[in-house]
């Protein structure tokens, strides 16, 4: 399923003369196909023949973009013609009383579950194809244009199963969790809504829950899962919106992510992704009221957010017993003081100057020493952090 590791190694480099020549025939053929493909569509043969052949071509090589416009151009030429364009039918197998819109309608359904059923070994094979999931995309879409909202949207929930079976064998695979949005978003959408066409339902309702739900579970299966976060990130705001959340119920919910991060850091105080949702919740700390206006809890007082910080600048400073080679908390910590102390300065504008302690100077000039050891490839990065804390809040080498 994934690459993750395993280095390719070419057949060409490593096999026999025979089977060199026997790579040269495949070549050979691929090459009279893609050859043959483009003079049919040229001549605009949309017909099932070629479709089977660009299916051949597809199967081997997925990547030809080209190739994906020719396969819709057949298709939407069949759902705009089908009775003409299924030579494989014969006319005494058409139901007399079906009208013909009926007999349009029951082909273009036909037509989409069958190209979306022989994208399921291709995507297996290749999950990580950018073409074979705009082409699933794409067929899903002609659905709400040609069929009754209530078939389309069984398509989409079809779809939706699909890609959670796609991210239970790789969840880490932001193909799929980029589709997966997508998917929702259609979901969520009212053109998908049997309602808007006088049908009973009660779909085309906000997916924003269970969508949160998805994430808890995929995290708690996989914590270096990055975009489980990153969609759980994306989500919060609206989810808050949707409940309707006062101040007291949003600062519940902040202590609950600040608890669920820390206990994953414990876990594994080297993974990136951990570490870049937490600097996703800190920013609700932030001085600034631009930035916290976009955060889960935008209203907390400057001494609560002092206080926050205070308990995290702590808590990561105890993970460092085990994990002193581990530069992701010395830079938490460093931009944890910084925030810590901008903080500070701004409640001096309004109290009084608060200055910083020549021990929270020492550390992290001690701190920027452990990143420059820890990664010296980004020296000049943290020779451009050292300047900015000089400059900001006086911390410089010592004399």
């Amino acid at each position: 399923m994934t690459s993750h590791g395993v280095p390719r190694v070419s057949s060409l480099d490593t096999g026999t003369e025979a089977l060199r020549k026997k790579e040269l025939v495949k070549i050979k053929e691929y090459q009279e196909l893609v050859d043959l493909i483009n003079t049919k569509i040229t001549e605009r043969q949309y017909t099932a023949e070629v479709l089977a052949l660009i299916s051949r071509l597809l199967t081997h090589n997925p990547e030809y973009y080209t190739i994906w416009n020719h396969r819709r151009l057949i298709l939407k030429h069949q759902f705009s013609a089908p009775l003409e364009a299924s030579n494989s039918t014969p006319a005494s197998d058409i139901p007399i009383e079906s009208p013909k819109n009926s007999s349009q309608h029951e082909n273009t359904l036909e037509l989409l579950i069958s190209d979306l059923q022989f994208l399921v070994p291709l995507l297996r094979k290749f999950p990580k194809c950018y073409w074979i999931w705009n082409h699933r995309l794409w067929l899903l879409q002609q659905s709400n244009v040609l069929l009754p909202a209530s078939e389309a949207r069984r398509l989409w929930e079809q779809e939706l199963g699909l890609v959670g079976k796609m991210l239970s064998m790789d969840s880490r695979n932001f193909h799929g969790w980029g589709y997966r949005r997508t998917v929702i978003s259609h979901l969520e959408s009212p053109i998908l809504d049997p309602r808007i066409f006088g049908e009973a339902g009660s779909n085309g309702k906000s997916m924003v829950e269970q969508e949160f739900a998805y994430t808890t579970k995929m995290i708690e299966t996989n914590l270096s899962n990055f975009s489980a976060w990153h969609n759980r990130s994306k989500l919060i705001p609206r989810l808050l919106d949707e409940r309707e959340a006062d101040d007291t119920a949003r600062r519940k919910f902040l202590d609950d992510e600040l608890s669920l991060i820390q206990r994953a850091l414990y876990t594994d105080p080297y993974d990136q992704s951990l570490w870049f949702y937490h600097q996703n919740l800190i920013c609700t700390f932030s001085p600034s009221p631009s930035l916290t206006t976009q955060t889960m809890a935008p209203n907390l007082p400057l001494p609560l957010k002092l206080t926050y910080l205070s308990k995290e600048i702590t808590n990561i400073q105890d993970m460092l017993d085990g994990a002193e080679d581990c530069k992701w908390i010395y830079k938490a910590l460093i931009e944890c003081t910084m925030l810590f102390w901008l903080i500070r300065r701004q409640e001096g504008q309004e109290g009084g100057i608060r200055e910083m302690e020549e021990e929270t100077r020492r550390n992290l000039r001690d701190w920027v020493t452990q990143l420059r050891a820890l990664d010296p490839l980004r020296r000049g990065r943290w020779d451009d952090l050292e300047l900015t804390l000089r400059d900001e809040f006086s911390v410089g080498n010592e004399d």
